[in-house]
C-alpha cells in the first residue's frame, strides 16, 4: 500500500484524460498520458490516485475507467470529495477562473492535505492568487504550482548557472517569444523570466492581441473539468510588451502568434555571457564574454546535455513533479513552485492587460483595485 493518498479535482485533459492539440482524438480518455498529473503519481513509489471529482459526470467515469479509480470514489462535485476522503495531497486540474475556490476549499477540508498541486497559472487574478497563498499559510499547506518547466532537469541545472554560479553575470536584457494565449501558454515562459532572474517585475507596458485560438476546441471537450457548461466569457489572448524586473533588467515578451507558426525561443544577454534557448527546434547555445568577444562553449561542460525538449523534458516534468510532492511530504526539500513565485509571472500578465485598455504603463506590485481584475481563460 502507497504511504500516501492523492485526489483530483477537475478530470479533464491535464488531469490525465488528455489534451486535443497535443494528443490524437482517438486517444483521448482512452490512454493514460504520462504528461499529467495522473501519470505523475502513477510514476511515483508512494503516492497513490485514489479519488477524483468533477461535476460532469460523463467525463468523471472516463477518467475513473482510464485511470482505475473505484467508482464509490468517483465524486460529483469537489466538495463531496473534500467532504469525504482522508488526502495527502490534492491536484487542483480545473480552469484557472475556479483555481481559487477549489484550493481554498481543499485548504481548509476535511481532507486536510499537506499539499495542493495546482495546475498554472495560479488564478485569474492577483487577489485570488493571494488570498489562495494566505489560505495555505493559514492552514500549514504547501501550494505548489505546476509551472513545469520548473520540474525539469535542465531548466533547473540552467537556474543554478545563472541564479548561482553568475554564467552570465548582471543581466541587462531579455528576449522572449512563444505562442498566444497569455496566460493558457505563456505564463511557462514569464515563469522562467521570474525564475532564472529570481527578481519581480516593477514596470510593464502591454499589448493585447484580442485573438485566441484554443477557445472553440476547448469548449467543445478536450477536458475542461469542472467548468462544463459554466465558462464565462474568455479574456485570455495572445499578446506582450515589454517588462522593467526590479533587478534593472528589460525584458521583452511575444506572445502573439499562432501555436502552428511559433517557436519558444529566449535570448539572454549579460555582462559575463549570452545564452538562446528554442524549446520546439531543440536548440540551447551559450556563448562566454571574453575580452569584449562572444566565444561559444559547450553547454555540456556546465551540466546540460543537448536542448531542452517537449518529447523528453516536458514528458518527464509530471512525473517529476509527482516526486517532488512525495518529497514535501516526507519533508526532505523546499518548494520548488509556490504560490508566491506564481504571483509574480500572472501580476506580469495582468499588467499587459491594464496597459493595453488603459494606454499608458503599469506599476507593480499593483495597487488594490488593480489587483482584483480577473482575466478569465480555460
Amino acid at each position: 500500500m502507497a504511504a500516501y493518498r492523492a485526489g483530483i479535482v477537475g478530470a479533464g485533459g491535464i488531469a490525465g484524460l488528455g489534451i486535443l492539440g497535443m494528443h490524437d482524438e482517438a486517444d483521448i480518455g482512452e490512454k493514460k498520458f504520462t504528461a499529467s498529473h495522473a501519470g505523475g503519481y502513477a510514476a511515483t513509489d508512494d503516492v497513490e490516485l485514489v479519488a477524483v471529482a468533477d461535476v460532469d459526470e460523463d467525463k468523471l467515469d472516463r477518467f475513473g475507467d482510464a485511470w482505475d479509480v473505484p467508482t464509490e470514489r468517483r465524486y460529483v462535485g469537489h466538495e463531496a470529495m473534500l467532504d469525504a476522503e482522508d488526502l495527502d495531497a490534492v491536484s487542483v486540474c480545473t480552469p484557472s477562473f475556479l483555481h481559487r475556490d477549489h484550493v481554498v476549499d481543499a485548504a481548509r477540508s476535511a481532507a486536510d492535505p499537506e499539499v495542493i498541486w495546482c495546475e498554472k497559472p495560479i488564478a485569474a487574478s492577483v487577489t485570488d492568487a493571494e488570498e489562495m497563498v494566505e489560505a495555505c499559510e493559514e492552514t500549514d499547506t504547501e501550494l505548489l504550482v505546476n509551472h513545469s518547466f520548473r520540474f525539469t532537469e535542465k531548466q533547473e541545472r540552467l537556474r543554478e548557472l545563472v541564479r548561482e554560479e553568475g554564467l552570465l553575470g548582471e543581466v541587462h536584457a531579455v528576449s522572449m517569444q512563444f505562442r498566444m494565449e497569455l496566460l493558457r501558454n505563456s505564463t511557462h515562459l514569464l515563469d522562467m523570466l521570474v525564475s532564472l532572474l529570481d527578481a519581480r517585475a516593477e514596470r510593464v507596458s502591454g499589448y493585447i492581441t484580442g485573438e485566441n485560438e484554443a477557445i472553440d476546441t476547448l469548449a467543445g471537450g478536450d477536458g475542461a473539468g469542472e467548468a462544463a457548461g459554466t465558462a464565462p466569457a474568455v479574456d485570455d489572448a495572445g499578446g506582450g510588451g515589454f517588462v522593467v524586473m526590479d533587478d534593472g533588467t528589460f525584458a521583452t515578451v511575444d506572445c502573439t502568434i499562432p501555436r502552428a507558426d511559433s517557436s519558444m525561443t529566449m535570448q539572454f544577454v549579460g555582462t559575463e555571457g549570452k545564452l538562446y534557448l528554442n524549446n520546439d527546434d531543440g536548440e540551447w547555445r551559450y556563448w562566454r564574454l571574453a575580452e569584449g568577444d562572444h566565444v561559444e562553449a559547450d553547454l555540456a561542460d556546465y551540466g546540460i546535455e543537448g536542448a531542452w525538449t517537449w518529447d523528453d523534458d516536458y514528458e518527464r516534468a509530471f512525473p517529476n513533479a509527482a516526486s517532488h510532492v512525495e518529497e514535501l511530504l516526507d519533508g526532505t526539500a523546499e518548494n520548488r513552485s509556490t504560490g508566491r513565485e506564481a504571483t509574480r509571472s500572472l501580476e506580469i500578465i495582468v499588467g499587459f492587460y491594464l496597459s493595453h485598455y488603459t494606454g499608458g504603463q503599469v506599476s507593480i506590485p499593483l495597487d488594490r483595485p488593480l489587483r482584483d481584475a480577473e482575466i478569465t481563460s480555460w
